[in-house]
């Protein structure tokens, strides 16, 4: 008998993971890393200095937490604005700013945009998200959201910037596991981009095709003198 694959909680942790890390290293032109250690926890909470977060529902539901500090948040913001082209005196210096929440909340946005994109592909389930929520915070708040978590599980994952500033994601999410039934083929999103190149290209050939003269019919025209 085949031994059938199973995905865990964790298994959706690190999807997570890693979407969190492609999207900040490639915003930002820096490196982002998480920690091979996940902690589990009871609840989840926003915690100072800035906190974001979003709820995802559909094949299963959670919670996503982003609980930055001060000096995380504003190396990512500061990172992804000159990356951007933004020049440095223009930039916010407080954290505080509503410029870095629009950032952090945008990147969060990309973060599970990108998870939600995986999880259709990999788990063959469907998940939506609403908009993230970002707010500046100087006191714990504990969320308690109207959620469908029939038995919540709680992760938590520490990340740390190329300067070694700390962040936190934590995870909440039912407690589920999806088991392969038979072998599939995973496929990757189309990319826009590159439909539009191919469709630019094909129609470049085309019009150079057209435009050329059959050897048979230039070899007649010299014929006639034409």
């Amino acid at each position: 008998m085949k031994k059938t694959k199973t995905v865990t909680t964790e298994d959706v942790l690190l999807t997570l993971c890693q979407s969190l890390t492609k999207v900040m290293s490639a915003a930002t032109d820096s490196k982002v890393n998480y920690s091979a250690m996940v902690q589990k926890i009871h609840k989840t909470s926003l915690k100072p200095d800035v906190g974001c977060f979003v709820l995802f529902d559909g094949g299963f539901s959670g919670l996503v937490v982003i609980n930055f500090t001060a000096q995380a948040a504003l190396e990512l913001y500061t990172r992804y604005m000159s990356h951007m082209g933004m020049p440095e005196e223009e930039l916010a210096i407080l954290h505080t700013s509503d410029e870095v929440c629009d950032v952090l909340g945008e990147l969060m946005n990309q973060i599970i945009g990108d998870f939600t994109g995986k999880i259709r592909i990999e788990l063959q389930t469907s998940i939506t998200q609403n908009q993230p929520k970002m707010l500046a915070l100087n006191k714990q708040v504990i969320l308690s959201v109207d959620t469908n978590l029939d038995r919540a599980q709680a992760r938590r994952v520490t990340f740390s910037t190329e300067k070694n500033n700390i962040f936190y994601l934590e995870l909440a999410m039912d407690k589920t596991e999806f088991i392969q039934l038979h072998e599939f083929e995973t496929q990757d999103d189309p990319d826009p981009d590159a439909i539009l190149d191919q469709e630019r290209q094909t129609k470049s050939s085309k019009s150079t095709k057209s435009d050329a003269k059959p050897e048979a019919d230039i070899d007649l025209f010299n014929e006639l003198g034409i």
